[in-house]
């Protein structure tokens, strides 16, 4: 090739080059939409769901604007799109037409049109409008009846909150010889923490609570007789994260009803369709959660649905669960925005509870949100005493979790304790599966309430003692007696764990004692040196429909059990409190690592049907990986 046909060539290649780079420069290099939304004063709304529809393929993208009411869709296709944008409150907003040229974004700034009022009558039914995007029936002519109730549109932001845990200390036994608590059958705790580790970060210490943890799993505790509705199951063996102290398993299992022994049921669905409630993880997820329950309910039972977001009102009116179409076309047809009036759903919902009652039957509104409540009734206490007010009347409540960002465990785990229910966090399907199909009748049944446990420990075996978890759940010793204190749920089938990590009276290790007493002098019995009993539990419940107590005891001896030998039940729920107090940061965690979490949880692994013990070696895993990349 000549020199000159050689520069020809370059030349050429060069302006080509040159040419290129200044299209891409020109051009944004995204083919795509974007935009904000505001109102009609410029103030900007989030939580608004767009959507883009291309022609004439049909294919649809959908978007829900930030905090800042901005929005975008990136790396579509070219060609032309159809847009919509709606929350409740507003008008919604239409644009056709919209042509999307490749490399290009086309900018859509929307503002919307406030729309006056929810229309419901006098009963709290939607008479037409829109309730957190729920598209209702159209509106009757005449409204001289109906009660209108403003639309708040503008949805909270706040950040999670857990209520503080103040860890148990350990007790001198002979000043301090009676522990009483009620028990704890949720599992919300254990769910949410999962939800953090698989988004890769350490949970909130105060979102740990290791009892929940723990009775996430069954164990496999020996079946009650037919005159109990739970057996006890007790086991002693060495502390793995200190072996100069003991630990202590306390197991019940509760009796499970058979279909024919299970009471028909009277169940509102109470849903937060707020606009809070937007995020795949929320909505989107409650629905698939309430059509699996849906299809497992039979025609005996009955279903309301009840939602709302700046107002309530009733979408689906009491009817047989055999409508399963109807009541999951009802759930479909769910769409989330606004504020949230969650004190006004929940009185809508028990007065629903009310009006279809069922005596001897199962009457529970089953509460699902991700617990933002920022309208009318909102203070927990007020939301506590009218919960406390319907439990008396036989309607109990259960509270299911969604979501994050604004999660507000504190309030949720609170209103299901008060209202003699079950609190359950809901991360994924699962989880949904879990508690509405393989968990569904200890979900909704009661076999026992009011359950009590007081120890009582004795002082020559006992120098000190710790309960690990349970913080929120202490009660006074003069409690256990009084049935007039309430006190936790046991549901068909479940089984509810407790530890105690115990110092021996024989151990040379300092705890805390109160003074000498002026007026009194405490000493042991002599016959407590020669008894082979370590404690004795004591145990109280009512029937589900009673007002009397029951009382169960059973002491626990000291058979020296080794820490190998000891049950896969013992092994396993070590591991799992273990795990708590390394999250929390315990000051009791002693010598405990992941690797030896991990070492006895495998140890006691099981049988584990559902995998749900392989999943939580799973979480340990990851937690260790996670504690590597922090100390690099």
């Amino acid at each position: 090739m000549s020199v000159t046909k050689f520069f020809k060539v370059l030349s050429s290649g060069i302006f080509a080059l040159v040419l290129f780079l200044f299209v891409l420069l020109q051009a944004d290099g995204v083919t795509g939409i974007k935009g904000r939304v505001t109102d009609t004063e410029g103030s900007t709304i989030p939580g608004v769901f767009v959507k883009i529809t291309q022609q004439p393929a049909g294919k649809e993208y959908t978007a829900t604007t930030d905090i800042k009411g901005a929005f975008s869709f990136k790396n579509i296709d070219p060609g032309l799109y159809d847009l919509t944008a709606e929350i409740a409150g507003f008008t919604p907003f239409e644009k056709k037409d919209i042509s999307v040229s490749a490399n290009k974004t086309v900018e859509i700034n929307i503002r919307l049109k406030m729309t006056s009022f929810v229309h419901m009558d006098e009963e709290g039914r939607v008479l037409g409008g829109v309730v957190g995007g729920v598209l209702s029936e159209k509106a009757p002519a005449a409204r001289s009846k109906a009660a209108q109730f403003p639309v708040s549109v503008y949805t909270s932001f706040n950040t999670e909150e857990y209520s503080r845990i103040y860890e148990n200390r350990f007790f001198d036994a002979l000043h301090n010889p009676l522990s009483t608590f009620s028990i704890d059958v949720d599992t919300a705790s254990y769910a949410n923490i999962r939800r953090f580790i698989r988004t890769n970060q350490f949970p909130f210490e105060d979102a740990v609570r290791i009892e929940e943890m723990i009775n996430y799993f069954d164990y496999d505790y020996p079946l009650p007789g037919k005159k109990e509705p739970f057996s006890i199951f007790t086991e002693m063996s060495f502390c793995p994260w200190n072996e100069a102290h003991r630990l202590i398993h306390i197991g019940l299992q509760g009796r499970e009803l058979t279909s024919e022994e299970q009471p028909p049921s009277n169940l509102v669905f109470l849903l937060d369709v707020s606009g809070s409630m937007r995020s795949p993880n929320k909505l989107p997820l409650l629905q698939t959660a309430f059509k699996l329950l849906a299809k497992e309910l039979d025609e005996k039972d009955k279903v309301s649905i009840v939602v709302y977001a700046g107002a309530a009102g009733v979408v689906f009116r009491s009817a047989s669960a055999s409508n399963k179409a109807e009541i999951i076309e009802a759930v479909d047809r769910l769409r989330a925005g606004g504020s949230t009036a969650g004190g006004e759903g929940i009185r809508l919902a028990y007065k629903t509870a009310m009006e279809n009652f069922i005596r001897n039957g199962n009457n529970r509104v089953i509460l699902a949100t991700d617990g933002d409540f920022n309208v009318g009734v909102s203070s927990t206490s007020e939301l506590v005493r009218m919960i406390e007010e319907y439990r008396e009347k036989g309607v109990f409540l259960t509270v299911l979790g969604f979501g994050m960002g604004n999660y507000k465990d504190n309030r949720m785990e609170q209103l299901a304790d008060k209202g003699n229910g079950n609190y359950f966090y809901i991360d994924n399907i699962l989880e949904a599966k879990k508690v509405f199909i393989d968990d569904l009748t200890g979900t909704l049944f009661t076999i026992a309430k009011d359950v009590k446990i007081q120890v009582e420990f004795n002082p020559a075996k006992v120098k000190a003692y710790r309960l690990i978890g349970y913080e929120n759940r202490i009660l006074d010793k003069e409690d256990f007696a009084d049935d007039t204190k309430d006190a936790g749920e046991l549901g068909s089938g479940h089984s509810v764990t407790a530890l105690y990590e115990v110092i021996p009276y024989s151990s040379d290790e300092e705890v805390a004692q109160i003074g000498d007493l002026k007026y009194q002098d405490t000493k042991i019995n002599p016959k407590a040196f020669k008894s082979p009993e370590v404690m004795t539990v004591k145990l109280r419940y009512k029937e589900p429909d009673g007002d009397k107590s029951k009382l169960i005891e059973a002491p626990v001896l000291d058979k020296k059990l080794s820490l190998e030998k000891s049950t896969d039940n013992f092994k396993f729920s070590a591991a799992v409190a273990e795990f708590g107090m390394l999250l929390r940061d315990s000051e009791f965690k002693g010598s405990t690592s992941f690797e030896t979490i991990l070492k006895l949880a495998q140890e006691g692994k099981g049988k584990d049907t559902h995998g749900y013990r392989a999943e939580f070696i799973r979480l340990v895993e990851m937690c260790q990986l996670l504690e590597r990349t922090k100390k690099q």
